[in-house]
């Protein structure tokens, strides 16, 4: 099992050797499918191909080069939802979110507002706990220029509802860009939600009665960070009504 799985969950190993059938024994069953997944053959050859066309200084030996589960607190009250691993960020190191810009964007941030432990996000073994909240992204393999097709937001979806299930003190969600947002709204309409006529726009706060609250952001990729479209301002300023609606 990789290691990274039971970085928030200690007893995860612990209940697998017991037959124990507990929530995180669900999670570790969850983040074994996604792994071995192949429902979307063009997102599997690209990933090889990635693995093949790395830039050098990337080529260590551990390229990850499959799906990726989602990885934080279950026991949080808040998930976050990216767009899908990033090509030199989680397909390399197996950890959404984890040795690209957008990472350090987004750790940051979640440092400065105490739902992590630290500010960096590198590597699977650097010491990331999240507190509170639980990443995840809507496609769990990258895509060819960062873009999914309609079949492969379905066939990840079944991952996404079973990850929410798993989360049972969840209050709130946020959505890192529009795509984020439609595959969430889409959770919900599976569940007989009414989200017609919702729109995307960065800061928006979407209360569903008996629901979680959604919340949506741009996403923290470099085309958006550099070009002043996102600042760490204004993230942190989503990050913090999440935490003063935590208190209401």
């Amino acid at each position: 099992m990789p290691k990274y799985w039971c970085t928030n969950y200690p007893n995860v190993r612990e209940g697998l050797e017991q037959g124990d059938h507990s929530r995180d024994v669900m999670f570790a069953q969850l983040s074994r499918e996604i792994i071995a997944c192949r429902r979307c053959t063009r997102l599997r050859k690209y990933a090889k191909t990635v693995v093949k066309d790395m830039p050098a200084r990337f080529t260590d030996g551990n390229f990850w080069g499959k799906p990726v589960p989602g990885f934080g607190d279950l026991n949080g009250r808040l998930l976050i939802i990216g767009l899908a691993p990033a090509r030199t960020g989680a397909l390399r190191t197996g950890r959404i979110f984890t040795g690209d810009l957008s990472s350090a964007f987004l750790v940051a941030a979640l440092h400065s507002a105490g739902f992590a432990n630290q500010a960096r996000s590198e590597s699977v073994d650097d010491g990331l706990v999240y507190r509170d909240c639980y990443v995840t992204a809507a496609v769990k393999c990258a895509p060819p220029a960062d873009k999914p097709e309609p079949a492969e937001f379905a066939n990840c979806s079944s991952y996404l509802d079973r990850e929410v299930v798993l989360m049972v003190n969840l209050r709130s969600v946020l959505a890192l860009g529009s795509s984020a947002c439609r595959a969430y709204l889409t959770h919900l309409s599976r569940k007989g939600v009414r989200t017609r006529g919702l729109r995307f726009a960065h800061g928006s706060t979407y209360p569903f009665p008996g629901m979680p609250t959604l919340y949506t952001s741009y996403h923290p990729s470099p085309r958006n960070t550099n070009t002043g479209k996102l600042t760490p301002v204004m993230l942190d300023a989503v990050l913090a009504r999440i935490k003063h609606d935590f208190s209401m």
